[in-house]
């Protein structure tokens, strides 16, 4: 591991390169990845709350990584007769989740990062990932909307991984469902991966009842109602949300464009829903949902405009010929 991290050269290319064939020579079906290219300049923009750092992570750096990488995962499923399935941004939006969580960061900004994250793991299927998505990959729905390909999502059976604020309402369009990692230890039932994987089952039992009965849409708007007035991050998780974003993205031309469009998409969203009282925020999310705001309509309109404006305190973070800059 060097800092700056090395992405398209070296070592720990070579390996990455390596284990994809050697894992699908090993039998599996589907090549997926939780890719971080650009988190080393997301995580230091996240902490202070910089949001032009943010952009320039998730729709510059991260993108032109992703390009890269699923390029060379595409011919290596494609040699080898295997499925390309797709990415995650969970390095960066659920990190901020996981850090809105601990009080460390506002909700509102967790939920406007979940809804720019979608832009660069659409980049996968650019480049030739079919899915299914991976399932900490909750931006799945809307890539979904876009794409037309399955999703995985996991959610409240993955308490064993992670806690959230959208345990329901990420089922709501899955197609198939999961419960991430599960340490191996032991509980009073049993050990903890056989205790969730009967949870999981209960969970897929219920979906496939209610498909099999015609409850379908009835099941998923519960799911839906039971999160979306509690969280601005299960807000843009909605299904109407995400097909809000989505439309957002495709309107533009470039990867930066499509991901400034997707966070002041997120921020409509709130707002509405603050307007319409289908969602309450104390005084503190408030001010930030105002700064977040701000700070979206003060983006530069090209990419070359804001990579000269992060050069001076984000240049030492990460190489420009690892993201081909």
């Amino acid at each position: 591991m060097k800092r700056p991290p090395l992405l398209r050269s070296g070592k720990a290319w070579e390996a990455l390169r390596a284990s994809l064939e050697a894992c699908a020579k090993a039998g599996a079906h589907v090549l997926s990845i939780e890719s971080v290219g650009g988190k080393e300049v997301h995580d230091q923009a996240l902490l202070y709350g910089d949001v032009h750092g943010m952009m320039f992570a998730l729709g510059i750096l991260a993108p032109h990584d992703m390009e890269f990488l699923w390029k060379a995962i595409v011919a290596v499923a494609r040699e080898l007769g295997i499925i390309a399935g797709g990415d995650s941004a969970c390095g960066f939006a659920n990190t901020a989740m996981q850090l809105a969580g601990q009080g460390m960061l506002p909700e509102v900004l967790a939920a406007v990062v979940r809804a720019a994250s979608a832009v660069r793991s659409l980049v996968a299927f650019s480049a030739g990932a079919v899915g299914p998505s991976k399932d900490c990959a909750y931006e799945g729905p809307v890539i979904k909307a876009i794409t037309g390909a399955p999703i995985a999502m996991e959610g409240k059976s993955a308490t064993c991984a992670h806690f959230s604020p959208v345990g329901n309402v990420a089922a709501a369009v899955c197609d198939l469902w999961s419960n991430e990692s599960v340490q191996n230890i032991r509980l009073l039932s049993g050990s903890a991966p056989e205790a969730f994987l009967e949870s999981l089952a209960y969970d897929c039992r219920m979906m496939n009842e209610a498909l099999r009965t015609g409850q379908g849409r009835a099941y998923r708007d519960l799911l839906v109602a039971s999160d979306v007035g509690l969280s601005p991050q299960a807000l843009v998780l909605s299904p109407e949300s995400t097909l809000r974003i989505a439309r957002a993205i495709v309107a533009e031309r470039t990867p930066y464009a499509a991901t400034c469009a997707a966070a002041r998409e997120a921020v409509a969203i709130l707002r509405d829903a603050l307007r319409e009282k289908r969602l309450e925020l104390p005084e503190r999310e408030l001010q930030w949902l105002g700064k977040v705001e701000r700070a979206l309509g003060s983006l530069p309109d090209t990419e070359a405009e804001l990579i000269g404006s992060m050069a001076e305190t984000y240049g030492h973070l990460y190489r420009p010929a690892s993201y081909g800059l």
